[in-house]
């Protein structure tokens, strides 16, 4: 997974892996490979929120 995805890129993929699995689309190593795909795609969000939430409380403190 590229260092580039931006944020909303990775919603739209982890919604995607949902879509499948919700409608059974995959097979148990496709499975596999999307969970830990799924996986890759939270920790970047959660960082990416994580790294914005700093950034907008400096600012804040700042004012």
């Amino acid at each position: 997974m590229a260092t580039e995805t931006k944020y909303e890129q990775a919603i739209r993929q982890l919604e995607d892996i949902v879509e499948k699995l919700e409608s059974n689309e995959l097979d148990i190593d496709e499975m596999s490979k999307q969970l830990k795909k799924a996986q890759q795609l939270i920790k970047l969000c959660k960082d990416r929120l994580t790294k914005t939430d700093e950034e907008i409380q400096k600012l804040l403190a700042n004012e």
